[in-house]
């Protein structure tokens, strides 16, 4: 084949149907990376005057005879082709006899078989002068109007209008949109290395005051596209004498302004603008040009509203979800913390509506008793506000039940019922209305960082991530129970949950997340990533960095797996203490003189711990009271725990141990167990018996002698409180050692 290069063979294997293209009427291009020509077909030679010569190594793609003005241009556009993009338009060409052609041409990536950009493909023909403008400019619109199609945020908006509109048809644009009663800058945008002088026109983000009488005015007060054919010929009040000046300097042709309209409201204004930094064929626009832009701007003011309403419902379902979840973490003894979130990337709507893609996902910590903490992760099924408001209200329904300090296993369950009163009616097939609960998934956690127990239970949610020694795998679980809210819809009426026990390693870590981590969009050859493919991926990535800060695991975690997450995602990450943290527990007989014991006991462990003076004497003060509350209660139970009839009436929890009679009590074998607990800024007392009845504070009257014991508990500790065990309770207060 005469017409191949030295590069024909390479060419060849881009082009497997070389020889159809010698009978195209139509001429194509081949050139490598660096616009070195490698093929042209039969009716490229006759197109550009190029008869009976042969593409060569040497052989730029200028030398097709693109004019000398326009070298600048082809350059700009090789870059944007070998990127990726693809370029539609026109130049005059200079043929090999000396007659100039206008030619219109389009340019596409050459691609490798492995997806690399090896080069570019032009294919052109012989535009006609009067009614291929016409097409020329149809086509500029059906592209911008499938651009902007799919857009969804408004300064991607504007940004896919101004790479349409330069340099094609514009020199500048200018694009400024209503901001309440101003209007502000939103594009300034120019020929390729160009930019106007600080103090000439108007930068990005300044408010812009058109005077009176001018072209731009007048396009917002008649709501029409202004037409401004010669600027020489013309006279208008220019905004500031810099503004005039640079239009004079650059020599300012031609300008078309189009108000940016939607069902009756002018969201802004539309400029472009035609000078002679680059040398068009045409440098004057018309009224068809006019009647052109104004047809863009309608498109242009439908995408940018769209994109505008899109924010709006995406800003008002990301600030519900941020302010739904926690806005500060706890600080916690034995533990550290670090969460994200991220919603997913707004998917087009297809003509379906706008689709935002917040959606219910959440996480939480909560302080318990003695310093334990509850650890939560769930999802909400569904997106958008709706899905947002339903976790809001399960969040803070969790958080209420986990005061009770009930086992895991008991808080699933009842946030199960809770899904059923927060149901959404909705009708049936036959019209009648029924209650449809949220499915939601959710995995709730107990940690105690001093016995480093972790107490858990699983409502049909991904289990955590253990990372350890090196290595990442999914934490032992036992049985995974069914999502929240399904037991409404006829399944698993015997829904029980179950809670499971495991002692977490020193220093290792957990990670809990949301589907969104692991779910990824169809890739671009439409494969579609498994859950096991990307979890697999996760864990590699994550067990290089076992040993990593919590924040750093985080990060890795929330890139680890590639392509565009397809929900949101909520990651929890905590590492539990690699030391030991001091703790003092010892069993008492339930007697009378075992209070002092207790409280000598309680001091020398808050000596050799360091605490404060004050508030070793204030917590040894307290632990008299809570210890002579457990001490009296033993002396009037008369039956075993399990028993559910108690003879007699017994003495209120309360009563103090100033109750006249006390020390007369004779009690049997009953004990009762101190256990006292440091950390960083509190010391927490703990004291167990085997009663059933939890305490509650009564008001003592004037001249009672007793019922005043947790009142001072109530009054002095920083928090106080009771919660049932499998041997009977436990009564717990906190002391700050630190500040107030």
């Amino acid at each position: 084949m005469k017409r191949w290069g030295d590069l024909s063979q390479e060419a060849a294997d881009h082009l497997a149907a070389g020889s159809v293209l010698d009978h195209a009427e139509m001429a194509v291009v081949v050139t490598d990376r660096f616009s070195n020509l490698l093929y042209w077909n039969p009716f490229a030679e006759k197109l550009f005057g190029r008869q009976g010569k042969s593409p060569s190594r040497d052989s730029s793609v200028l030398s097709l005879g693109i004019m000398e003005k326009d070298h600048p241009l082809a350059i700009e556009l090789a870059k944007h082709v070998l990127k990726g993009g693809v370029w539609e338009g026109t130049f005059d060409v200079r043929r090999g006899d000396g007659t100039i052609v206008y030619v219109r041409a389009q340019a596409v990536p050459l691609r490798h078989s492995s997806g690399a950009v090896t080069g570019i493909v032009i294919m052109a023909r012989e535009a006609l002068r009067s009614n291929e403008r016409e097409k020329d400019r149809f086509g500029l619109l059906e592209r911008i109007g499938e651009r902007l199609a799919g857009s969804l945020y408004v300064e991607e908006t504007l940004k896919r209008v101004t790479e349409m509109l330069i340099p094609q048809f514009a020199d500048h644009c200018f694009i400024e949109l209503m901001e309440g009663d101003r209007l502000v800058r939103r594009v300034s945008q120019h020929v390729q290395g160009w930019a106007p002088p600080s103090g000439t026109w108007k930068p990005v983000g300044a408010e812009i005051r058109y005077p009176s009488g001018h072209y731009a005015d007048t396009a917002l007060r008649r709501q029409e596209t202004i037409l401004v054919e010669d600027f020489s010929n013309s006279r208008f009040p220019a905004p500031h004498e810099n503004s005039a000046r640079l239009c004079g300097e650059i020599g300012m042709t031609s300008a078309i302004v189009a108000p940016l309209l939607v069902r009756g409201e002018t969201l802004g204004l539309m400029y472009l603008g035609l000078s002679n930094l680059t040398d068009r064929r045409s440098p004057h626009y018309d009224a068809f040009d006019r009647d052109f832009v104004g047809a863009i701007a309608t498109r242009v003011a439908l995408a940018i509203d769209n994109a505008l309403l899109f924010e709006e419902e995406r800003h008002t379902a990301e600030s519900f979800q941020k302010h739904l979840l926690p806005r500060a973490l706890p600080q916690l003894d034995g533990l550290q913390i670090a969460v994200r979130y991220y919603p997913a990337a707004p998917l087009a709507s297809h003509g379906q509506g706008i689709q935002t893609q917040v959606g219910g996902d959440w996480y939480d910590v909560i302080p318990l008793s003695a310093g334990r903490v509850g650890i939560v992760i769930g999802d909400v099924e569904g997106r958008g506000a709706k899905a947002a408001a339903i976790m809001g209200q399960l969040r803070a329904a969790l958080r209420a039940f986990a005061q009770d300090d009930k086992s895991p296993a008991d808080i699933l369950a009842r946030l199960d019922e809770w899904t059923r009163i927060i149901a959404t009616p909705e009708q049936d097939d036959n019209g009648a209305e029924v209650s449809i609960p949220p499915i939601v998934t959710c995995q709730y956690l107990v940690y105690d960082a001093w016995s480093r127990q972790l107490s858990f239970a699983n409502a049909g949610h991904a289990p955590p991530l253990l990372l350890v020694d090196g290595q990442c795998r999914e934490l032992d679980i036992e049985e995974v129970g069914q999502p929240l809210g399904v037991r409404a819809k006829g399944l698993h009426a015997d829904l029980v949950y179950k809670e499971e026990t495991r002692t977490l390693p020193p220093g290792a870590a957990l990670l809990l997340y949301t589907d969104g981590l692991v779910d990824r969009r169809p890739t671009r050859d439409g494969r579609m990533p498994t859950e096991e493919e990307t979890l697999g991926v996760l864990c590699e990535k994550l067990a290089k960095m076992a040993d990593a800060e919590v924040e750093r695991i985080a990060d890795a975690a929330t890139v680890a797996v590639p392509g565009e997450i397809d929900d949101d995602m909520a990651i929890l990450v905590v590492r539990s203490s690699d030391v030991d943290l001091d703790v003092e527990s010892q069993t008492f007989a339930a007697q009378p003189i075992m209070v002092s014991e207790a409280r000598r006991m309680a001091a020398e462990a808050f000596s050799r711990w360091n605490v404060p003076e004050e508030r070793a004497e204030l917590a040894c003060l307290l632990v008299s009271e809570v210890v002579t509350n457990v001490v009296l209660h033993a002396a009037t139970a008369g039956v075993p725990r399990r028993e559910l009839v108690v003879e007699g009436p017994p003495l209120p929890f309360e009563e103090s141990w100033d109750t006249p009679g006390f020390e007369d009590e004779v009690v049997g074998d009953k004990e009762f167990t101190l256990r006292l607990r440091r950390g960083e800024e509190s010391v927490w007392v703990e004291v167990f018996d085997q009663d059933l009845r939890l305490p509650r504070i009564r008001s003592a009257g004037e001249n009672d002698e007793g019922g005043r014991g947790l009142y001072l508990v109530d009054q002095l500790a920083r928090r106080w409180g009771s919660r049932p065990t499998r041997e009977g309770k436990a009564v717990w207060f906190e002391i700050p050692t630190r500040g107030r």
